[in-house]
């Protein structure tokens, strides 16, 4: 059985119970944020370097499928669309619809109440499952790519938007997927930390297994948690029976 899906659960210490990673469809709704990151800079998936060239995001971690390292959504290529604004009063609505394809190349971490802190039971605060954390500002994207209006809102960031996604092929949609050097994941690292396909259809042979379900990882660690409950939670996890941590290794052609 390919390990992309040995384990379609792993165990959140941060809530103390079993979660599911999260299942979603090819296209919906979501949440959008964005971060900085610098030109070159190699994130979670350890895509290459000349990856950040182009549009990159995050994937909230429930979705990512990981909370290290790579996890099935690294590599994956999205057409988001602004909706409106989520935090502003009243909600800004684009005067043209703007639409960008994205490569996810990072995860956003769970958190407890963040945009990224959707589980498969409970929705971020926007009511979504998913958060996409855009690299922005970035040289791949143009500085106004978000629209705003100055004179009514006071400011031109509005920090959090609702977006529509839809999964695309990365070739020929994502910017980068002509660049070779955009391509793929970094080459000093081994296939035990890095996986960045190039155009990833979602079968075991060309998407990334989750880095978390191989090596019995927690989905994340909370060092807020009382010491006595955390080791307690923490043993229980480290005692998972050894078959499900047998996996076969990542295909080569994978990173």
């Amino acid at each position: 059985m390919p390990r992309l899906i040995i384990l379609g659960w792993c165990i959140s210490l941060y809530h103390a119970y079993v979660h599911a990673w999260i299942n979603y469809p090819a296209t919906g709704f979501a949440t959008m944020s964005h971060y900085e990151i610098p030109r070159d800079f190699v994130a979670a998936c350890g895509c290459a370097p000349a990856s950040t060239h182009y549009p990159t995001a995050a994937l909230s971690q429930m979705a990512y499928g990981s909370s290290r390292a790579y996890g099935p959504a690294c590599g994956k290529c999205f057409n988001l669309t602004l909706m409106n604004t989520f935090l502003s009063n009243p909600p800004f609505y684009p005067p043209t619809p703007k639409s960008l394809v994205i490569k996810i190349t990072d995860l956003c971490p769970l958190s407890k109440n963040g945009w990224c802190s959707a589980t498969e039971s409970k929705p971020n605060s926007a009511g979504n499952y998913l958060n996409f954390d855009l690299a922005f500002p970035s040289e791949a994207i143009p500085s106004d790519f978000f629209p705003s209006n100055v004179t009514l809102y006071g400011y031109t960031d509005f920090g959090v938007w609702n977006i529509s996604y839809e999964t695309v092929e990365c070739q020929p949609q994502w910017a980068g997927s002509k660049e070779a050097a955009a391509l793929g994941s970094i080459s000093n690292q081994g296939p035990e930390s890095v996986c960045c396909p190039a155009d990833p259809t979602g079968s075991a042979n060309d998407t990334c297994p989750s880095y978390s379900d191989q090596n019995g990882l927690p989905c994340v660690f909370p060092f807020y948690l009382h010491k006595e409950r955390f080791t307690q939670l923490f043993i229980a996890q480290t005692q998972w029976p050894t078959r499900l941590r047998s996996i076969n290794p990542i295909p080569s052609h994978l990173y």
